[in-house]
């Protein structure tokens, strides 16, 4: 899948969201908040999780713990689910595409940054298999940031990254897998591509700038970037 509008660039720095884009963990949210769900006679199903997709962890929790009617405070959600997601967490696989590409652009020192809603404590947990990859971007900013006032759809989180690349936000490049992802990265005045996941509908990315099956279709000529070597 590639739906393009023209392709801008040269771009002088990427953006990466995490959940979903670079790390294979939505369906484990998806899991442990149904488990939940299921306790009080709830399902967790695609009509209330597309609405949650890049949300941060307390506007998710607020918002499925009202539309599934759950007996419990947004507070008392996440604490019930922590321990559910430090044991899947550590499991995350890569999603397809994406170490590659990382490799590449820190290979060709393009200054790169993970943007995400998730807290230090589950960005820890998720790359755990994943180290070294995830050792080559420069910042990685995170919701829970002290510089970092409101997660997305805001565009604190990518702002914060941008400036800690040095680059200004014109010239950055955002992956993302949902709507509140590419919103939080137009805010900013930066060029979002995004990767949804295949059960999203797409008339929710018209707001973006490119739109792709995975990250391993991306197109770096395109954007003004060292192209990967044929494999």
């Amino acid at each position: 899948m590639s739906q393009a509008q023209n392709a801008k660039g040269p771009i002088k720095a990427v953006i990466f969201d995490m959940d979903g884009l670079l790390l294979d963990t939505e369906g484990i949210y998806t899991e442990v908040t149904d488990a939940i769900a299921r306790r009080h006679g709830k399902t967790f199903d695609w009509a209330v999780k597309q609405h949650t997709i890049g949300r941060g962890s307390q506007d998710f929790a607020e918002y499925v713990t009202k539309a599934l009617q759950l007996p419990m405070s947004a507070e008392q959600f996440l604490t019930i689910r922590q321990p559910m997601l430090d044991e899947r967490f550590p499991h995350a696989q890569p999603m397809r595409g994406a170490e590659a590409l990382v490799r590449h652009l820190a290979e060709h020192n393009i200054p790169i940054a993970v943007g995400t809603s998730s807290s230090i404590h589950y960005f820890h947990a998720k790359t755990t298999l994943h180290r070294a990859w995830f050792e080559l971007f420069a910042h990685v900013v995170t919701a829970d940031d002290p510089d970092v006032t409101a997660a997305k759809p805001a565009p604190d989180i990518f702002l914060v990254a941008a400036r800690r690349l040095g680059v200004d936000p014109r010239d950055c490049l955002v992956f993302e897998d949902s709507p509140f992802g590419v919103t939080a990265a137009k805010t900013a005045g930066m060029y979002a591509i995004a990767v949804p996941d295949s059960h999203m509908p797409v008339t929710q990315y018209a707001h973006a700038d490119l739109m792709l099956g995975s990250l391993a279709e991306f197109v770096l000529e395109d954007w003004g970037l060292p192209a990967m070597a044929p494999r």
